[in-house]
C-alpha cells in the first residue's frame, strides 16, 4: 500500500507541472509555448503557405529574431510537411511551406540560436 500511495503523490505533484506550461493565445493570434528555458515561440499560420514564429524571451518581451534559423516539422491534412525558417525582420521568422497551412496546425519547429544552441518548440 505504501508503494501506491507514493506513486499517487508523484502522480499528483507533477500533473500540475505538466500542465504550467501549455500553449496559450499569443499577441499575433497563434499559439505561444516554451521553446527551451530562454525563449518562447508563437506559431501564426493562416491558411497559406506563409508560416511565421514570433521569438520572445523568458518573460514574453519580443527578441530580434536575426542570427536565428529554423526548421519546421508540420502535420496537414495527416501529412508530415517539412521547411526552413528565415529571420524577416523584428521577433519574426518566416518560411514557406510546400502545401497550405491551417491556423492551428500541430507539430514542432527546431530553432537554433546565435549561438548555436538548439531548443524544441512544440505545438
Amino acid at each position: 500500500m505504501p508503494n501506491w500511495t507514493a506513486a499517487a503523490l508523484a502522480l499528483m505533484l507533477t500533473a500540475g507541472t505538466a500542465f504550467a506550461h501549455e500553449a496559450r493565445q499569443g499577441p499575433n493570434g497563434g499559439k505561444v509555448v516554451d521553446a527551451g528555458s530562454q525563449y518562447h515561440a508563437e506559431l501564426v499560420a493562416r491558411g497559406t503557405t506563409e508560416v511565421v514564429v514570433h521569438m520572445s524571451d523568458a518573460n514574453d518581451k519580443p527578441i530580434p529574431a536575426e542570427g536565428f534559423r529554423a526548421n519546421a516539422i508540420l502535420v496537414v491534412n495527416g501529412q508530415t510537411v517539412r521547411f526552413a525558417m528565415q529571420p524577416a525582420g523584428g521577433s519574426r521568422l518566416v518560411g514557406t511551406a510546400p502545401v497550405v497551412v491551417p491556423a492551428g496546425v500541430r507539430g514542432a519547429v527546431q530553432i537554433t540560436s546565435p549561438n548555436g544552441a538548439t531548443v524544441q518548440a512544440r505545438f
